[in-house]
């Protein structure tokens, strides 16, 4: 997310010509997180509010927590631990049978979790 709003085009074109562009709730926290954290915190909020209102946010749920602890034990008996947060956005992504955008290399962990890195 922060390659969109640092305007890279390898993210902002194709994020323009999508149809539908899921967030994982955990995602706009962490985004919010950042941008408390940041030196311009209203226009950032400002910038992620106008972001998230234009996509589809998706909540965690029991079914979330079920791919959530399966995922989690799997990593675990491999020892290929990962951040808790994106355990979850994992588990979102698996949930919903989408394809996760992200540049963190940890997820190619996870075999079968369609993976694309812009």
């Amino acid at each position: 997310m922060i390659a969109l709003f640092a305007g890279e085009a390898a993210v902002v074109e194709p994020l323009m010509a999508a149809r539908e562009v899921f967030i994982p709730s955990i995602v706009l926290g962490e985004l919010y997180y950042g941008a408390h954290r940041s030196t311009r915190v209203s226009e950032n909020l400002d910038r992620i509010t106008r972001f998230a209102a234009a996509s589809q946010i998706l909540p965690c749920d029991a079914d979330t927590a079920r791919w959530y602890g399966q995922i989690k034990q799997r990593l675990r008996a491999r020892g290929r631990p990962i951040p808790e947060n994106d355990l979850w956005i994992a588990a979102l992504t698996r949930q919903h049978k989408l394809t996760l955008i992200t540049r963190d290399r940890h997820f190619s962990d996870l075999d079968d979790l369609p993976v694309v890195a812009w």
